[in-house]
């Protein structure tokens, strides 16, 4: 089981993708390494400038990157991006966050795995995107017009 203090690297599918704004604002300068992944069972879905990802059918795929911030700059980044997504630990699921950090397998472009935290869109957000929300098809999001909410 994963813990709130484990320094795992993060999955980014969204504006916090290397040259997306949020990843220029907030991580810029701050990363040892960057590098393209993917996560299965989860669906992007259209949001107000950005996207939110939810679980979805183990086929789903959501593609982004993994961020691998500097040592001395981890707890000031992950601090940076749980207030970016609206993410309080200790908070119950579905008690006031908009999104929950949670550890997930990401797949590197050479098939190896490594564990990262990605930012799920919390209940009852969730919920809704699956009932009516647009999906992403493909499970990209770039190049679109940047927001500066949640990434």
């Amino acid at each position: 089981m994963t813990t709130e203090a484990e320094r795992l690297p993060f999955f980014v599918y969204g504006t916090l993708r290397p040259g997306e704004v949020n990843y220029v604002r907030t991580l810029r300068g701050r990363t040892a390494a960057e590098e393209p992944a993917r996560i299965a069972g989860a669906v992007l879905y259209e949001g107000p400038g950005y996207p939110y990802a939810t679980t979805g059918p183990a086929d789903a795929v959501v593609h982004g990157a993994l961020i691998h911030p500097r040592e001395a700059d981890y707890d000031a980044v992950r601090a940076a991006l749980d207030h970016l997504e609206g993410y309080t630990p200790g908070t119950p699921a579905g008690a006031g966050n908009l999104y929950e950090r949670v550890a997930t397998e990401a797949v590197r472009p050479d098939g190896s795995t490594v564990r990262a935290w990605v930012y799920l869109a919390a209940e009852p957000l969730a919920a809704r995107l699956r009932a009516g929300g647009t999906p992403i098809a493909g499970g990209h999001w770039t190049g679109r017009a940047g927001g500066t909410s949640p990434g």
